[in-house]
């Protein structure tokens, strides 16, 4: 069996719930296909893509898009991330807040809310949060 694909980590900046995250991303979408804007291209783009762009808000990695591609934008001054438009909420997990992105092994991902969890996908995010830091998701 292959390695586990390589992942990165965003700030959702301005989000302060998976709510708000999913009616940005939802605006940004086109054809099943959401992007994001970066400065720098990743030096290890190749190996993200089929992995994922976990993002965090409010310190806690909530949600997930697979990775489709990389382009350029604004004459090859900008990195487009091309993503899956479907945002897949996962188990929230404790992560500080950084500038920019950064790489997350496959094996440290969290894992994503399963058709068992959709119940737990329904609550809000705030309580999901304190539930998780509880130890008790």
């Amino acid at each position: 069996m292959g390695a586990a694909p390589l992942n990165i980590t965003k700030v959702a900046v301005g989000c302060a719930s998976l709510e708000i995250l999913a009616a940005r991303i939802a605006a940004r979408g086109e054809d099943a296909v959401a992007t994001v804007t970066t400065r720098y291209r990743p030096t290890r783009a190749d190996e993200l893509i089929g992995g994922s762009l976990y993002w965090i808000v409010k310190h806690r990695l909530v949600a997930r898009q697979t990775i489709l591609g990389f382009d350029t934008a604004e004459e090859g001054k900008r990195c487009l991330i091309r993503l899956d438009a479907r945002l897949v909420p996962v188990h929230g997990y404790p992560r500080r807040a950084h500038q920019g992105w950064r790489y997350l092994d496959g094996k440290d991902a969290p894992p994503d809310f399963d058709g068992g969890d959709a119940d737990l996908a329904a609550l809000p995010s705030g309580l999901v949060n304190e539930l998780t830091g509880l130890g008790l998701l």
